[in-house]
This record gives structure tokens, sequence and C-alpha cells, in this order.
């Protein structure tokens, strides 16, 4: 099987804090599998380390042009994180793949839980831009939850 992965949870260092958010039991259970990882915010254009995002809306709202993704500090980051979300639909059409492992939580990757909006920690249902991008072209999500 073949599946697009969140990067930071295959141990890739691309978290906004530059840490990763790698889980083993996924490396595991997947280990004949190929996982290719894939960061939304890195394709979009964003450093790493990067400040904080958190979306204000849900990410098939915010695809849909309500809402909007900004740092901590203000800046509208919103066409980067989309531009990002498309680059992994991309390299999943290349590489003829249609399951994905998501990050729950995550502004871009979270599915079932992503930021509130308000920088608070505090997670709320719904999902992220990369994977609403990705579910709406047939792409089945799952997340470290369901492993």
């Amino acid at each position: 099987m073949k599946y697009i992965c969140s990067a930071c949870i295959l141990g890739i260092k691309c978290r906004y804090d530059g840490g990763s958010n790698k889980i083993e039991k996924i490396l595991c259970k997947f280990s004949d599998d190929l996982l290719v990882p894939a960061c939304p915010e890195q394709l979009g254009g964003l450093p790493t380390p990067r400040e904080p995002c958190e979306p204000t809306k849900d990410g098939k709202k915010i695809i849909q042009g309500e809402g909007k993704v900004s740092t901590k500090s203000g800046q509208d980051i919103t066409n980067l994180i989309i531009k990002g979300g498309n680059q992994v639909l991309k390299i999943a059409r290349l590489l003829d793949i249609n399951k994905a492992i998501m990050k729950q939580g995550s502004p871009s990757c979270g599915y079932g839980k992503i930021p509130d909006g308000n920088f608070s920690g505090n997670r709320i249902k719904g999902i992220g831009i990369a994977s609403a991008i990705l579910e709406e072209n047939g792409i089945k999500i799952y997340t470290e939850k369901d492993i």
C-alpha cells in the first residue's frame, strides 16, 4: 500500500518549532508500505522553524474562500497554506496514492481536530486545509488516532 503521510509523524523535523511528532507505531505498523512524507506548510513556502499559525474556520470553508489562516502575529498566510495542500495533492496524484495518514490537530493536516483559531492550545472538531483538499479529491484520510 502507498500513503501520503504528514512528514512530522515520520520523524522529519518540519513542525513550526523545528521539531517532529514522530510516531513509532506508524513506522512499525506500516513498515512494508510506502509512506511518502509531505509537509503542506513547507510545500507552501513556509520556513522551519516558523511562527505558529491557526485557521479561523474549518479547512473546507477556507478553501471555499471563507475564513483565513493567520500567524500568531496576525500575518495572513492562507494562500501559502492552500498552495501547500495543493502540492500534497499533486504528489499523491503523481504517485497514484489514494490514502493519507495526517497529523490530528494541525492547521494544515488536521483531521477530526484542528486548532480553535485563538492560539489557546484548544482543539475543536474540524479538518485542516491540506486534509480538506485531499478528501475533496477522493483521498481517504486517517490520523494517528485511527492507527
